[in-house]
């Protein structure tokens, strides 16, 4: 796990190991020159048609690259400001999201959902980054802070992760509304830094990806405004918002989850963006994955001129931009990608990386690697266990039970006689002293973790939770959906989730 402590700060990444620190120096002091055709805050001065730069399309940005071939210039550090939306109320993650944001989610053992967009960025050479929330902030912020408070930017100070939460003010009165509703609100802050392009990104993805890539395509088509687009074949493509193409690709046409005729009118040719032709085949269609690249003076006159009651990017400001005659340019990104917004989702995204040969998402991708909060935790303990096609987090221990095909997040505790398959388990905040098991002991109380002889299959364990000996948690009669808050679990999509904080009883039967 990479932490993001500025111990290593003059380390070269390509060098740091998977346990490495987060190196604090990202070239954060150097201040460039304007490239030629731009004025100072970004604004773009338009070549005229004859002066127009060729169409060169950068090479696909692919999920656990080796190399990045780009070369910006300014670079990203001092040209580009990361906007990361933190989303709504969660409401498919709930009860994942009863007591904190959903980018605050933990994902992967170790990691949270918010430490994806911040880990791109900050590989990607992005290191002013605001994400943006309104609903239980709390765990977000004092993730953020131990996570990157202090060790972004060197001396001069000018790398940043925060957290901005809706606000009342006397020119509105409303929280956000929705994507563009709540970048308008904060856009009084964001343009008073000196930059050319805004990297609009979501706060709920698993992937791994090079901004750099991206925003090196958008400057050499001179586009307006630039969408990833991922690759996709028909069954999948019912699920998403399509994009069409023409031969430049230029985005001509939306199309939000189409069917029948209007899905085949959708299908494109992949290989202008890059993709090869065996495979285009194959992936004949494009949906936005909701991430963006702005030009800074482009984003201001959409907000404020062009649609300034918009409230959403995807259905609103970027189909409108394309209806005005905007050059709205799409981007490939071939590699994996998930939006973590269901419990489905979250589960499978979570197991995936149990997966072998190679897992759905890595997290030991030595040139990329993902950080978090560092959190000083002694080894995991294993005795006489049978741990099979599992990732255990850091500071469990796990005593004479089974684990096969599970996630076992941090500070997990795991007792004598427990099953544990096809299983989130999220850990602990902290641990129980011996004292307080005594106390729990003696008065018939239940210490956090798994408790003796417990059998958990296909289920999620919210952290902190307390599971009784002898309890089972295996959805025997395969019930979808069920709602017990007052027993501390739900069931969606067939999968168990135990509610943060929770206490199942000994010998319960779920």
């Amino acid at each position: 796990m990479a932490t993001a402590t500025g111990a290593m700060a003059a380390t070269s990444r390509a060098l740091i190991p998977a346990a490495a620190a987060f190196p604090g120096d990202l070239g954060l002091g150097r201040r460039q020159a304007a490239a030629p055709g731009w004025r100072a805050g970004g604004r773009r001065l338009r070549a005229s048609p004859s002066a127009r730069r060729p169409f060169v399309f950068s090479p696909r940005g692919v999920s656990d690259s080796r190399s990045s071939q780009t070369c910006l210039d300014p670079d990203a550090s001092t040209s580009v400001l990361g906007i990361i939306l933190g989303g709504g109320a969660g409401t498919r993650l709930y009860p994942l999201t009863k007591k904190r944001a959903k980018p605050a989610v933990p994902l992967g053992a170790n990691y949270r959902l918010i430490d994806i967009p911040v880990s791109n960025c900050l590989n990607s050479n992005v290191s002013k980054i605001y994400v943006l929330t309104q609903f239980n902030s709390a765990s977000l912020n004092r993730h953020l802070s131990r996570a990157y408070g202090n060790n972004i930017g060197g001396y001069k100070n000018e790398g940043f992760v925060e957290v901005l939460a809706a606000q009342q003010s006397p020119e509105n009165p409303n929280w956000f509304q929705g994507t563009a509703d709540a970048v308008r609100q904060y856009m009084w802050l964001f343009e008073e830094h000196n930059v050319m392009e805004f990297l609009i990104l979501a706060g709920d993805h698993l992937y791994r990806m090079d901004y750099q890539k991206f925003i090196q395509a958008h400057r050499e088509t001179d586009a307006d405004i630039t969408v990833a687009a991922l690759p996709m074949d028909e069954q999948r493509a019912t699920a998403f918002g399509l994009m069409k193409i023409d031969d430049e690709g230029r985005i001509i046409e939306f199309s939000e989850k189409p069917k029948g005729e209007k899905l085949k009118s959708m299908m494109v040719d992949t290989t202008i963006l890059g993709l090869d032709p065996e495979r285009a085949k194959e992936l004949p269609y494009i949906a936005s994955m909701g991430i963006y690249v702005f030009s800074k003076d482009v984003m201001l006159r959409l907000l404020r001129e062009n649609f300034p009651a918009a409230n959403d990017f995807g259905s609103e400001v970027i189909p409108g931009a394309t209806e005005i005659g905007m050059r709205v340019q799409a981007y490939l990104y071939d590699g994996y990608w998930e939006d973590i917004g269901t419990i489905e989702a979250f589960y499978n995204a979570n197991l995936g990386i149990t997966k072998k040969p190679v897992p759905d998402f890595s997290f030991y991708d030595r040139s990329a690697p993902i950080y978090t909060q560092p959190r000083y935790l002694p080894p995991s303990k294993v005795l006489d266990a049978d741990v099979t096609d599992s990732v255990i987090g850091e500071g469990c221990v796990i005593k004479h039970c089974t684990i096969n095909h599970s996630v076992v997040g941090l500070r997990s505790c795991i007792s004598e006689g427990a099953v544990i398959e096809d299983s989130l388990l999220m850990g602990a905040d902290y641990y129980e002293t011996e004292d307080d098991k005594k106390v729990l002991s003696e008065t018939g109380g239940i210490p956090i973790g798994i408790g003796k002889n417990a059998h958990i299959r296909k289920a999620i364990i919210d952290k902190n939770a307390r599971i009784g000996e002898n309890v089972k948690i295996t959805n025997f009669d395969n019930v979808q959906e069920a709602v017990r808050e007052a027993e501390g679990y739900f069931i969606k999509s067939g999968i168990v989730t135990v509610i943060k904080d929770a206490l199942i009883p000994s010998g319960t039967v779920i």
